[in-house]
């Protein structure tokens, strides 16, 4: 990169930080102030940053309609799935892609096992929001007072005697997925039916969507599928960082998170026991 650009490009983060005058940007560039001025005209002719009254510059309208339009034409699918082909063909189950859209979650994409025993889902199907992992992930993301309000308008179908009671237990699992950054699905559903899932973040740290892997248990134990779990976060944060420009993405600080490679499956007759309980 030419050291002109570099320089030029060098100024937007420093007004991101907030309004700056023509002698603070040539102090954080190193440059004299003629140097500093040209490269501030250039980026205002082109509206990237704008010079305010009281002659200090600040991020212009044309940067923030360029990223806008950038967000919007940003198709997670599209990135997301060479790295689902890819990691179902590293593991061999089913592999899904989901979104959360007017109160439903969908899957989007979807990678079919290598085995004979295979799930049925299908693309543009919506999930079971109250056990499937990939929407207590995308769930779990939302701002608390919309997690509460949205958990309490459920119904909670009993698909199984390990599907989720009510909004309680709902929420309770929720803030565990949110502070763990993963979630799981140990027949919720189906009971022959085992998930491990993690979120795809955009540069702003929120999640956009969420992927999983999935398998019945006449395949693979719970307890191996959840061995894969730092295979998929890797999956998950690959497709992040491409979906974010190569932006640094991080998640909610968490303190009480969990090692995945020392969790072990949840086995029903703990589930069992947290349900009489």
């Amino acid at each position: 990169m030419s050291q002109t650009v570099d320089r030029a490009l060098s100024i937007l983060p420093l007004l991101a930080e907030g309004p700056a005058n023509l002698e603070q940007v040539a102090t954080r560039l190193g440059v004299h102030k003629s140097t500093a001025l040209r490269l501030l005209r250039t980026l205002h002719e082109h509206g990237m940053v704008y010079r305010q009254q009281d002659q200090r510059y600040r991020l212009g309208a044309r940067l923030f309609a360029l990223a806008q339009e950038a967000v919007e034409n940003l198709d997670v699918r599209e990135i997301a799935h060479p790295h689902l082909v890819a990691l179902n063909e590293r593991c061999g189950h089913t592999v899904h892609l989901a979104v959360y859209e007017e109160n439903e979650v969908l899957y989007i994409d979807k990678v079919e096992s290598r085995y004979p025993v295979r799930m049925y889902s299908r693309i543009g199907k919506p999930v079971a929001i109250t056990v499937a992992a990939v929407a207590k992930l995308l769930l779990a993301d939302l701002p608390e007072p919309e997690r509460r309000t949205l958990a309490e308008r459920l119904s909670y179908p009993a698909y199984t005697p390990r599907s989720t009671p009510n909004a309680a237990a709902f929420l309770k699992e929720l803030a565990t997925v949110r502070d763990q950054g993963w979630a799981t699905d140990f027949g919720g559903h189906e009971e022959s039916i085992n998930c491990v899932g993690a979120p795809i973040r955009g540069a702003d740290g929120r999640v956009v969507a969420a992927c999983s892997v999935s398998a019945p248990n006449v395949v693979v134990s719970s307890d191996e599928l959840l061995s894969l779990l730092p295979l998929v976060r890797r999956t998950a944060e690959e497709i992040s960082r491409e979906y974010s420009g190569g932006a640094p993405v991080s998640a909610p600080v968490s303190h009480t998170s969990q090692n995945p490679s020392r969790v072990t499956a949840e086995t029903p007759e703990k589930r069992a026991e947290k349900t009489s309980s």
